[in-house]
């Protein structure tokens, strides 16, 4: 059996900090600082090559993203990116260096107490940096609604209709008049952004649409639609963060995965559960809850679901049948048990979930990564 030494980089935008344990109890010792360039990494990964034992690379998933691991998997290095949240750590422990974060990546890597995250290829990774992109555009397109309702109302500029941002809504916006020429500036420019924002989205939203009916996961992607609540931005967004299903073996790992099981607190004969635990991937998380909201109506097969349901195969679409009568009856159920409505939604999410992994388990695909 081969001896790997187990190399930990502490990475950032301009160094990494880089460090060796040897095989089972060996020394651990810092290597030094390099510059976070490809040409450095080609160079360290031939200085720690010349005692010929195979190397193990891992660092921390950041900012910095997946460019090194696939330059260390071009040179024929094994590595791992590992999460930060669950790396161990000492609470007693107050000093934090680049140097001490090495090594201890490094001892824990040897001690195989890292959990390695799951790596999406460029294809797919640029899938989620559209839907990641739709969603900030999204977000400051509802600052830039904000502010401009916010200086409505500084100026008691009241709508009195039902509903904002209609075409209604706009011709109120152009009958406005301020005194102040300086006012009626600002309240153009507001105007402006809000409008350019609609458009940006707009653009996402159609880039969305191509990219995912080109894809690889465009199969995938259709059998997710086949569910209630879950239109194409919202099975692309899940393809994208999530990738194939079958690296999940079981429904509650992926339940664990999204941060929608129940936090816990239990000692001796004391239980305590408290809010879900919000882990994971909150991009997933949050469409799903936004589309459990759809199951608060009796089941049925509306026109569009059936239309989207009819270009899944038969076996999707009895899970998703199956899914809806399910969800539907505990939406109500809860509600008479007198559980708020954010807390049914988030319990039928996290049902939801379920539903997605049978469909995910059903389907082919592209081999999966491993998680």
């Amino acid at each position: 059996m081969e001896e790997f030494k187990f190399v930990g980089l502490d990475v950032h935008k301009e160094t990494i900090a880089v460090s060796v344990a040897e095989a089972h109890a060996g020394e651990v010792r810092y290597v030094g600082e390099i510059a976070n360039t490809p040409e450095a990494v080609v160079k360290l990964v031939r200085q720690l090559k010349k005692g010929g034992a195979p190397l193990s690379f891992c660092y921390e998933a950041g900012p910095c993203g997946y460019e090194l691991y696939r330059q260390l998997k071009v040179l024929g290095q094994d590595c791992q990116v590992v999460a930060p949240s669950l790396i161990p750590r000492k609470p007693g422990d107050r000093v934090k260096t680049d140097r001490r974060d090495s090594l201890n990546l490094a001892r824990l890597h040897r001690a195989k107490e890292l959990t390695p995250v799951w790596v999406p290829d460029e294809p797919q990774e640029a899938l989620r940096d559209l839907t990641r992109g739709r969603e900030d555009m999204k977000r400051m397109q509802r600052q830039a609604k904000q502010r401009l309702l916010a200086f409505l109302l500084r100026h008691r500029k009241t709508y009195s209709g039902k509903k904002r941002w209609t075409q209604a809504f706009y011709r109120w916006l152009e009958n406005l008049k301020f005194d102040q020429p300086i006012q009626q500036i600002v309240f153009q420019e507001y105007i402006d952004l809000v409008q350019a924002m609609d458009k940006r989205v707009a653009a996402f939203e159609k880039q969305i649409e191509g990219a995912s009916s080109q894809s690889v996961f465009a199969p995938m992607i259709g059998a997710y639609m086949a569910l209630r609540g879950v239109d194409r931005l919202t099975a692309t967004t899940i393809v994208a963060e999530l990738g194939d299903l079958r690296r999940f073996t079981s429904a509650p790992q992926l339940m664990a995965y999204l941060g929608l099981v129940p936090s816990e607190y239990s000692s001796g004969t004391s239980k305590s559960r408290g809010s879900i635990t919000k882990t994971g991937n909150g991009h997933v998380r949050r469409v799903l809850v936004e589309a459990a909201w759809t199951y608060r109506h009796a089941a049925r097969k509306s026109a569009t679901l059936q239309r989207r349901a009819e270009k899944a195969p038969q076996e999707v679409q009895d899970i998703a049948w199956a899914a809806q009568k399910r969800l539907c009856g505990r939406y109500r159920l809860l509600q008479e048990r007198g559980k708020l409505k954010v807390q049914v939604c988030t319990a039928i999410a996290r049902e939801l979930t379920g539903f997605l992994w049978a469909i995910g388990q059903a389907m082919p695909g592209p081999a999966p990564a491993i998680a």
